[in-house]
């Protein structure tokens, strides 16, 4: 089954499987909390892509249809093994800045690094603006709702009181809008998918060895268990980790372990931006923050009381709301007139850069 997988894979398998080994046997040896936590969170990052990669190959036997949203949902499983790692020890602040810090990663930063890539190598790039427009919206409807229970309770509202039965609430209706919406992200998917074989070149489809669906499920199976495994690696030396380093628990779950368990998102939308495919990157970039805070958010708020000692709320730091806020207004700014420049894409990273430096000390 491996010499069947492209090069590329390969690569990908050895790596995350070498990386694995090599945080266990940190971990059994009981090394110090930062190796621990450096090794675990390489090796994460490695199996995260090795998933994303196998979620492709069972996209493809399925129906290209189902990539797009395997591809979001399942993607984020990595992330979803570190958040529920990190409510068992109690590390509920970092979960919150970890679920606002992969919206940021994946809307803010590598949106930005896409441009930047598209835009140096195909000068100015213009675009057909209705899907990405519309994910934009429904990216800044999302976010809209998940600060309403933040703002009722800072502002002093009759809800204050009860900020768990409002979140309780806000998740739950957030997650029948999920459901409700999977009929747009299979058919989304579909079309994506079936435009970039249609566009594709013949060297690309050479270097696309076929796998068996059982061999892919495998795969994914083997990747969705390391990760598991890895992700307590990661959060156990977590809080003794982050002191040493002298970084801040926001910090650390901001941008640390958004961009490690999100490893696989980071790569998409750039791919299609070199590729000459502004439409396909933003799409492809911003449903992964979409699925984070339609799915990932209210699901780990609901599981929070069976694996926490604390209750996971919608209620989260001022800045955090603020910086949510803030990216999801610049996110439809900038994709609304249908097209971008490299410029475009240094004034994201650069307000990825500032955000994240304003939460270096907490």
């Amino acid at each position: 089954m491996l010499n069947r997988l492209p090069v590329s894979e390969r690569i990908t398998l050895g790596t995350a499987a070498g990386l694995f080994a090599t945080a266990g046997v940190v971990a059994a040896a009981g090394a110090g909390p930062v190796p621990r936590f450096v090794t675990a969170g390489l090796a994460l990052a490695a199996l995260a892509a090795l998933v994303g990669q196998a979620i492709e190959h069972v996209g493809e036997s399925l129906g290209s249809g189902a990539t797009g949203l395997l591809q979001s949902t399942l993607g984020n499983l990595p992330e979803l093994f570190v958040a529920l790692f990190a409510l068992h020890h109690g590390l509920t602040g970092v979960v919150q800045s970890a679920l606002v810090g992969s919206v940021l990663a994946n809307a803010v930063l590598v949106l930005g690094l896409a441009f930047v890539a598209g835009g140096i190598r195909h000068g100015t790039q213009r675009f057909d603006p209705e899907e990405p427009r519309l994910y934009s919206s429904l990216l800044l409807l999302v976010v809209a709702s998940l600060l309403v229970p933040t703002l009722a309770i800072k502002l002093g509202t009759p809800a204050a009181k009860h900020a768990t039965a409002l979140s309780d609430v806000c998740a739950v209706v957030i997650l029948v809008l999920y459901l409700v919406s999977i009929p747009f992200w299979l058919r989304s998917g579909r079309e994506a998918s079936e435009s970039s074989t249609a566009t594709g070149s013949a060297t690309d489809r050479q270097d696309q060895a076929a796998l068996s669906l059982v061999g892919a499920v495998v795969m994914l199976a083997a990747g969705s268990l390391g990760a598991a495994v890895a992700s307590d690696w990661f959060v156990e030396p977590l809080k003794q980790a982050t002191v040493s380093l002298g970084l801040s628990e926001t910090f650390t779950g901001l941008v640390v372990v958004a961009i490690a368990s999100n490893a696989v998102e980071h790569v998409v939308g750039i791919r299609f931006a070199l590729k000459a495919k502004p439409a396909y990157a933003i799409s492809t970039t911003l449903s992964s923050p979409l699925q984070v805070a339609l799915f990932l958010t209210p699901i780990l708020v609901l599981l929070s009381p069976a694996v926490g000692p604390a209750r996971l709320t919608l209620v989260f730091p001022t800045l955090l709301v603020a910086a949510l806020g803030i990216s999801a207004l610049v996110v439809v700014a900038v994709v609304y007139d249908g097209e971008y420049t490299w410029l475009e894409g240094i004034a994201l990273v650069a307000l990825y850069c500032i955000i994240a430096a304003a939460f270096w000390w907490g």
